[in-house]
């Protein structure tokens, strides 16, 4: 299959969008209620390892159009949530379960607890599974990362097309080199990029490229006597930082004012675009630019950062222009979102210079050889020596992440990062469009909603049942609530919202939100209480004033974890904690 270059398509998507959406990204007050046509093509677009103001419509610098003319023309959530991290985030959205309620309450590995066994287990059920019930076509592209099955001989019984999708390509397991992913695999069968003789680029192979395209693809190939449900998950802009040379000249000098500056820009631009308060505070900054001693290095990893978010929405714009081709955008709702917020972990990150040998150190790969060495492969198809520490990213050889200091930037205005629970590490975008279904264009939906959410959705906009048993096994209720009244700018009514992930924990209720930081196992915790509404950078902490209420949510969370498989506490035999 030949790709053609995403320049002009990219601009194709950008003008079909323009034609049916608003041109300003200012917010616009009045709501408009959807008279819904029935069971629309639904696809969830989820990126990977991104803070909340990312993306253009979001706050950023960094170009995404296409992101911002479907914003533009449907609605943006405000205050949408994820779990903090990417195999529960995934485990969650798939299901419509806490993730511990789905087997997943950490990473691929078993715990020991059946809230941690590393795999989705046969209590839930997947979106692609209930939906399939009623008649959808179920298509995933990307990355999966909810099974520790990943090898070729091992076992495929939490593969997409055992969990409900008719077809899949992807990685089955997480982080991975953009230009030679591991674990790929077209519908059950494991590949190499150059092995596979569905996908032949014209260029190099680029991971982020190959989703759109395969996607575009599957779209293409899908009979249009029913619609179908697409689960989309990029890795990017997860460590490494990998990308097109292009993209790359784009942003080529953008990040030399530092930290402090871009963080200050976003700010106020999430001011005037009324994702934050007028009044908002920021947040302390993680570190100071005077500080850097390799300023263009540093200044790099943000430049190759914003590229790789810029190559993804060139590649959603295919999907978009793949869709009005074939007839199908108007009554397709489409979804984009962040697996967690911006991630602190270095990737391979140091102080020591590694520069490029005179030669290859290695034999080349062949063909059909996968990488078996984790997350980071121990050389390139070709046989250099993939290296990190001080290295300018980007080609193929390196291997490293962009920082705590520019993930502080990416998740403006807020505390934390991936792995916690405070806004930082939870807060993500959602955009919803469907011009059939909704009638409002540039709304911002203040409503606070979750991933368990995206569920009741689609069950609700599908027609689909959603069963009390399925292949012989008890399915546990759904937990969410449909986003379609929201949508139309009605209420959500619900309890409560539920985290925890490594100990973190959390619950928000109306306005109010009790979060701590801890360990897994660690039962007693130094609960903080905010005011979301009034400070949602969380900077000043209402514990000491509110006691009643902080003993209130504390024993709200405390139910929720121990109906939600959270305790037993993993590596112990912990028993549960006692309710206070």
């Amino acid at each position: 299959m030949n790709r053609t270059l995403p320049s002009p398509r990219h601009l194709v998507a950008t003008c079909i969008l323009a034609m049916i959406t608003a041109t300003s990204l200012a917010p616009v007050s009045s709501a408009t209620a959807a008279n819904a046509p029935a069971r629309p093509n639904i696809i969830i677009m989820m990126s990977d390892d991104m803070g909340y103001c990312d993306i253009g419509c979001y706050g950023s610098e960094i170009k995404t159009p296409v992101l911002d003319s479907l914003a533009a023309g449907g609605v943006r959530f405000t205050q949408f949530y994820n779990t903090a991290r990417c195999c529960p985030t995934r485990a969650c959205l798939l299901t419509g379960l806490y993730p511990h309620q789905a087997g997943v309450g950490h990473m691929m590995a078993d715990r020991g607890q059946d809230g941690y066994r590393g795999e989705l287990n046969r209590n839930c059920m997947t979106i692609a599974e209930v939906v399939k019930s009623a008649g959808y076509s179920t298509y995933a592209v990307g990355k999966w990362h909810v099974t520790k099955g990943t090898q070729v001989d091992g076992p495929k019984h939490n593969w997409p097309l055992q969990r409900g999708f008719d077809r899949f390509y992807g990685t089955i397991h997480g982080a991975c080199s953009f230009w030679d992913p591991s674990t790929l695999v077209r519908d059950n069968t494991m590949i190499t990029p150059p092995s596979d003789p569905e996908y032949r680029p014209d260029e190099p192979y680029y991971y982020t490229d190959a989703i759109a395209d395969n996607a575009c693809r599957t779209i293409r190939q899908h009979k249009a006597d029913k619609p179908f449900f697409m689960y989309v998950a990029y890795t990017c802009a997860h460590w490494p930082m990998h990308a097109r040379p292009r993209d790359m000249a784009k942003y080529e000098g953008k990040y030399d004012a530092g930290y402090e500056a871009i963080r200050q820009a976003r700010f106020e631009k999430m001011k005037r675009l009324g994702l934050i308060r007028r009044d908002a505070e920021l947040s302390p900054a993680a570190g100071s630019w005077d500080d850097v001693q390799d300023k263009r290095w540093e200044a790099a990893c943000m430049e190759v950062y914003a590229a790789m978010i810029d190559n993804m929405d060139q590649g959603i714009g295919r999907i978009v222009a793949t869709l009005q081709e074939k007839g199908e955008l108007d009554n397709t709702l489409i979804l984009f979102l962040q697996d967690n917020g911006g991630c602190a972990e270095g990737g391979g990150r140091g102080d020591k210079l590694n520069p490029r040998g005179e030669k290859p150190s290695f034999d080349p790969l062949p063909p059909d050889a996968q990488h078996y060495m984790g997350s980071r492969p121990q050389q390139t198809r070709d046989g250099w020596p993939v290296r990190a520490g001080r290295v300018m990213p980007g080609p193929a050889d390196t291997y490293i992440g962009y920082g705590k200091n520019w993930a502080n930037v990416s998740n403006t205005p807020f505390r934390e990062y991936k792995h916690w629970v405070h806004e930082g590490g939870i807060s993500t975008p959602l955009i919803a469009h469907w011009p059939a279904g909704i009638k409002a264009k540039n709304e911002l939906r203040r409503q606070p909603a979750h991933l368990v959410d995206l569920m009741a959705t689609c069950v609700d906009l599908s027609g689909a049942e959603y069963p009390t048993e399925y292949q012989g096994h008890a399915i546990k209720p759904r937990e969410g609530k449909s986003l379609a009244p929201a949508f139309a700018g009605k209420d959500i009514p619900r309890e409560a919202i539920y985290w925890e992930h490594e100990g973190n924990r959390a619950v928000r209720t109306g306005n109010w939100k009790l979060v701590a930081k801890g360990r897994a196992g660690q039962d007693e915790v130094q609960w903080e209480l905010y005011d979301v509404e009034a400070d949602r950078s969380e900077l000043h902490d209402l514990a000491g004033k509110h006691p009643d209420r902080v003993r209130e949510l504390s024993a709200l969370w405390q139910t929720y974890a121990e109906r939600a498989n959270v305790v037993p506490w993993p590596g112990g035999g912990r028993k549960s904690p006692k309710k206070k």
